[in-house]
């Protein structure tokens, strides 16, 4: 909190200790996987205890482990927006950065909801771990140019992609013009830290949908569907652990310098 004591980090797995006044006792002892901890309260999941609203503290199914469940949350449930939030998605997808938690899940969504899936990724490691997730072709954006990347995206999708989930929307908006299906809806989650480069009138002409996302202020209803979107999907093995990085509570500097670097997969902290 501003000027404040503050524990971080949004995300975790655990089981439910104690409840608060008109919460059904009956959850305590309850496997749950936590989301938005830090969110506008001092007590995050970097602690052996915190207290969150009893619709944040989400049941987490026996056949899911702890792992799983702390690496969902905030990652997940922006996966599921970027995909679901207007409907189902009707055509081909393409994920930037398809390594990351964030794209890792949103292939995995999307593969389950039965759809081709495209992702671009930087380097041999991380498409590894996009094709792992289940997408149905890698493009390595760093390989060529724009319209090659886009000659390789439109190799998977002919018609193009009707939906994309994006992590880079000023290095990608021409591509993604290049590669969307009329109606297209991009869906930036992210900021590479420059303006978004958006013609009016080739949007106009295609009927593209440009939307940014930031998944603590989508509000309520579009909170509760995201969430029940990855329960479904927890619940049906959709979502697996992704590729662990682990720190000791102790080390919880090194493990935020873990994420501010890049690393590949999901940063969890062990308590």
């Amino acid at each position: 909190m501003p000027g404040g004591f503050q524990v971080p980090d949004q995300d975790g797995a655990g089981t439910v200790e104690a409840v608060g006044e008109g919460v059904d006792p009956g959850r305590v002892g309850q496997r749950v996987w936590l989301w938005f901890a830090a969110r506008e309260r001092p007590w995050g999941t970097a602690a052996e205890y915190t207290v969150v609203p009893a619709r944040q503290a989400v049941p987490l199914p026996d056949g899911a482990s702890f792992d799983l469940g702390a690496s969902i949350g905030i990652p997940a449930m922006t996966a599921w927006h970027c995909l679901f939030a207007d409907g189902p998605v009707d055509g081909p997808v393409l994920v930037s950065g398809g390594a990351g938690a964030v794209g890792n899940a949103a292939i995995r969504l999307a593969k389950a909801a039965g759809l081709t899936v495209v992702s671009t990724v930087s380097s041999d490691e991380k498409a590894a771990a996009a094709r792992d997730a289940g997408a149905d072709a890698v493009v390595d954006y760093r390989a060529g140019s724009v319209d090659d990347t886009a000659r390789a995206v439109r190799a998977a999708a002919p018609d193009g992609v009707s939906r994309v989930v994006e992590v880079a929307p000023a290095s990608n908006a021409e591509l993604n013009l290049q590669v969307g299906a009329p109606h297209l809806v991009v869906a930036a989650y992210a900021d590479d830290g420059e303006p978004v480069p958006v013609p009016g009138r080739r949007s106009m002409l295609g009927n593209v949908a440009w939307k940014f996302v930031l998944v603590y202020t989508i509000g309520d209803r579009a909170l509760d569907a995201a969430v029940a979107g990855v329960s479904e999907a927890v619940a049906a093995g959709t979502l697996v652990v992704p590729p662990l990085h682990r720190f000791s509570l102790d080390d919880v500097a090194a493990a935020h310098d873990a994420v501010q670097q890049g690393a590949v997969g999901k940063v969890v902290i062990d308590v």
